[in-house]
């Protein structure tokens, strides 16, 4: 039975893969990993019984994302409002990292995978900080795809640095203030050189943004699923992906302008 039940699955995962069109894949696909501690309570469990599950989420996506061809797949981890949690929380999230880099390392390189992170690192404690910096010092020749952490990380803190940067810059005369536009401000972000996000994924039913990417999200797809982050896989992955690709992105022109240009 449970063979019979693993191949009408895996049917059914390339249906749903067959109907994506490789030509029109997001070049970046953000994630929104929410819902753990509510999966987990939902089974009468501890919070970070959903943290430990949500790492098979991570593994599932990263592998669905990756055979399909996206750039870049950034996976909001650790906000700067997280802190606030209960101590307990926060330290086991802190362990929990350390040990999914540990063990996340082989298969990213046997797949070819760079890993990066953006966030405000210095504030991590020192043992993650140190195992991520390796990680991502490990990874850094691979080209196949780049995994990205937002780890401590805040919109309006990443927007306020950009600011901070770009003010001394003028300061010290090594930019005139007139001359300020639209990819000076994109270069001061944490993700300079990576395309923006055309596409947002937010798991627990949730429909908002959390002061992830405001900058980058400008004019990306949002996707929300009511599906727990534990229990997200490859097919909930897809159908965001067709989802994605089933809408009309205009840009703030007007659909007889978009067939126009395409002709």
């Amino acid at each position: 039975m449970a063979e019979t039940t693993k191949k009408t699955d895996d049917a059914s995962l390339a249906e749903l893969k067959a109907r994506i069109d490789h030509n029109r894949l997001p070049k970046h696909v953000a994630v929104i990993m929410d819902g753990n501690g509510r999966w987990a309570q939902s089974q009468g469990q501890p919070r970070v019984y959903g943290h430990r599950n949500g790492v098979k989420a991570v593994d599932q996506t990263t592998e669905a994302a990756t055979e399909l061809g996206i750039e870049y797949l950034t996976l909001y981890a650790f906000s700067t409002e997280n802190w606030g949690r209960p101590k307990s929380e926060v330290d086991a999230l802190m362990e929990l990292l350390v040990e999914t880099i540990k063990l996340e390392v082989p298969k990213l390189q046997k797949n070819n995978i760079r890993l990066q992170a953006i966030g405000n690192l210095l504030r991590l404690p020192k043992h993650s900080r140190e195992t991520l910096q390796q990680a991502i010092k490990e990874t850094a020749g691979n080209d196949r795809m780049t995994l990205v952490l937002a780890l401590n990380y805040s919109a309006k803190w990443e927007i306020i640095e950009a600011v901070r940067a770009i003010a001394n810059n003028a300061r010290e005369g090594h930019i005139d203030p007139a001359q300020i536009d639209e990819s000076t401000f994109t270069d001061a972000l944490s993700t300079k050189g990576m395309p923006d996000p055309e596409l947002l994924i937010r798991t627990s039913g949730e429909a908002r943004i959390s002061n992830f990417l405001l900058w980058q999200l400008a004019y990306a797809e949002l996707h929300f699923t009511p599906t727990f982050w534990p229990d997200f896989r490859k097919a909930h992955f897809y159908q965001a992906i067709i989802d994605f690709q089933d809408r009309e992105r205009r840009f703030g022109k007007t659909s007889e302008q978009l067939q126009k240009d395409d002709k």
